[in-house]
């Protein structure tokens, strides 16, 4: 028997889950689709999505089980939940922020953080910030964050400039 990971997020979608899932395991290298679970015949009157159409998607990124369920256009993501990809170089963290910022929100662009084409939000951040963000020296933190607070997508070497002020 299969262990069940504790928390999962659920991530809800209108009808386009499986589009949603296809994509987000063609950006991340560590991932699959586990469990695809459809519709059937019974409660059409409450949820109106014709039999056979995908209910739910267990998938994992990373690692990390998410189930994405199609369910209709009652809710929307919105900022207040973000996923921190955490990215030990400056080309590690382009890739993501290029792949998810495709056809997303760019006025949604701001320190770190951006809206993918589905809505989810995404903080793509160097590994090294939060070290940076915690140093003793004041001046330094400050600086790092008045950094990051000028940028879209982050820079590693800006940020580093920073925190050693030049």
């Amino acid at each position: 028997m299969a262990t069940l990971q504790k928390i999962i997020p659920n991530w809800w979608f209108d009808k386009n889950a499986e589009e949603a899932v296809k994509f987000y395991t063609s950006v991340f290298k560590n991932s699959s689709i586990n469990k695809t679970t459809h519709y059937g015949k019974e409660g059409f009157k409450e949820h109106k999505m014709p039999e056979g159409t995908v209910m739910t998607i267990d998938f994992t990124l990373e690692g990390q089980n998410f189930l994405a369920l199609n369910a209709g256009p009652i809710f929307k993501f919105n900022e207040a939940i973000s996923f921190v990809i955490n990215c030990d170089s400056q080309n590690e963290l382009d890739y993501y922020w290029n792949k998810l910022s495709l056809g997303g929100d760019e006025k949604s662009q701001i320190c770190g953080w951006l809206k993918d084409k589905f809505g989810l939000s995404w903080q793509i951040v160097p590994s090294i910030l939060p070290e940076l963000l915690s140093d003793e020296d004041t001046s330094k933190r400050g600086r790092v964050i008045n950094a990051v607070m000028k940028m879209k997508k982050l820079d590693i070497k800006e940020l580093e400039e920073a925190a050693e002020n030049k």
